[in-house]
């Protein structure tokens, strides 16, 4: 009993006291202004005012941009607005001052949560997303600190409170999260999670050959690649930057099914995620049962396979950071309402998904998708990239899919990892790749 108390004021009360249905909050929220959220540069993403009345409003001025993460503080609590609550009903300030205010009968301010959210990141990814339905996610290899996590379609978190009837009954998931929560098959871009397994099982892998006619027959199962376009001559280095189906779906052929889910499993999938917000487990649904065509498909990316943005850049930040991926977070440090740290976060690493050499292979051959492939479009003069795009089929309308990128910049010593999603953009899975760009241009022209 006594280690258990030990364990809950260390680590379980601070969630116990977030939850929206603590009545503690309502407590601590007549005693303290509610903090800042600010970027990591100090701009302003969340903040208390007061009205002429003396009515506490919360004010969000980046309005739809910054929803999703930052999310909204009425009707329970959403985005950082819920994971921090402690942090901004906990006041910090000078006790001289805190005493001064108890005998005033006045309010302390709360402390200011300074994230790790680049707001030109984010206005760049959520510009560029556009119309669009879909979600990104940008984050520093090296440090797991998130830059940018935009989700659309968006709300004003300015108006919850009087929009809340219309928001309930919007039918797009429009409070989702699809970063974290959203469930996609990964198209493509699982074609890195299947190119890993085939080297696993395979010591001499760069020795691949397949001769590409545009399609694989097995058994009755008939499998196009994109367009029909007839690849030729495939090793599994041109294979990956063509974006092959026919040579994915023959490697699935020959992959051991417990391997497989071993390696998936080991990526993360049906497994908790390092958590930074609600978030969806990924299903990688292949077991020693599984069909041939089950197999051909999951290969290539399209099965019964799901995952989130979030996910998915989190295997990337592992390629991109020689095997390692680094915890994940949104909250660089605490401060009082004078600039006073009251804690630091700190990079730390979360779990080795694969070996150095590994993630170095994965690494040349995703810099091949953008040097000589699908993603040539990435090429710049101002920084080098690599990664994988992908088209993920979601009805029997081949023409409804989502497109996937899935990458990094720097290639030698990596920097941004992005993970992008455009819900239903048609069969051109190449429409994600400009959003990575633009995300990057953006990066490397503030430098």
């Amino acid at each position: 009993m006594m280690g258990y108390l030990g364990y809950f004021n260390a680590v379980k009360s601070k969630d116990v006291i977030n939850s929206p249905y603590n009545q503690r909050q309502d407590l601590m929220a007549d005693r303290v202004i509610r903090g800042k959220i600010l970027d990591k540069d100090g701009e302003i993403l969340a903040e208390t005012v007061t009205d002429e009345d003396g009515n506490e409003i919360r004010n969000y001025p980046y309005g739809e941009m910054f929803a999703h993460v930052v999310g909204y503080s009425v009707h329970g609590k959403s985005g950082l607005e819920s994971q921090n609550n402690f942090d901004l009903l906990t006041s910090n300030s000078f006790f001289l001052e805190k005493i001064s205010n108890e005998f005033k009968g006045e309010k302390n301010e709360g402390d200011n949560v300074v994230t790790t959210l680049d707001a030109d990141l984010q206005e760049a990814a959520y510009d560029a997303l556009g119309d669009n339905k879909g979600a990104v996610v940008v984050m520093e290899a090296s440090t797991g600190k998130i830059l940018s996590m935009v989700s659309k379609p968006a709300f004003d978190p300015n108006t919850v409170e009087e929009d809340w009837a219309e928001i309930n009954q919007d039918t797009n998931g429009i409070l989702v999260n699809r970063a974290t929560q959203g469930a996609y098959a990964p198209g493509s871009t699982f074609k890195i999670v299947t190119t890993l397994e085939y080297m696993r099982e395979n010591p001499n892998y760069d020795s691949y050959q397949y001769d590409c006619e545009g399609k694989i027959t097995h058994n009755d199962l008939t499998i196009h690649c994109f367009n029909k376009i007839v690849h030729g001559h495939e090793t599994l280095r041109s294979a990956i930057a063509n974006s092959c189906n026919a040579a994915f779906a023959n490697i699935g052929l020959g992959l051991d099914k417990k391997q497989y889910r071993k390696t998936a499993e080991e990526l993360l999938f049906n497994s908790k995620l390092p958590r930074v917000l609600p978030y969806r487990e990924s299903d990688f649904e292949v077991t020693e049962n599984t069909s041939d065509g089950e197999i051909m498909m999951t290969a290539m990316g399209q099965g019964k396979t799901q995952v989130s943005p979030y996910h998915m850049a989190l295997i990337t930040a592992a390629v991109a950071n020689n095997g390692t991926l680094m915890k994940p977070y949104l909250v660089s440090e605490i401060k009082n309402n004078t600039g006073t740290q009251i804690k630091k976060y700190m990079p730390e690493e979360y779990k080795e998904l694969m070996t150095a050499k590994e993630a170095a292979q994965l690494k040349d051959y995703m810099t091949s998708v953008v040097e000589e492939g699908t993603a040539t479009q990435l090429k710049s003069s101002s920084y080098t990239a690599a990664g994988k795009t992908g088209t993920a089929e979601y009805s029997s309308d081949k023409s409804k899919s989502h497109s996937w990128f899935i990458g990094f910049s720097n290639v030698d010593n990596p920097e941004l990892v992005i993970s992008v999603v455009i819900e239903g953009a048609d069969d051109t899975g190449a429409r994600a790749v400009p959003i990575a760009k633009k995300v990057f241009d953006t990066y490397y022209s503030n430098r």
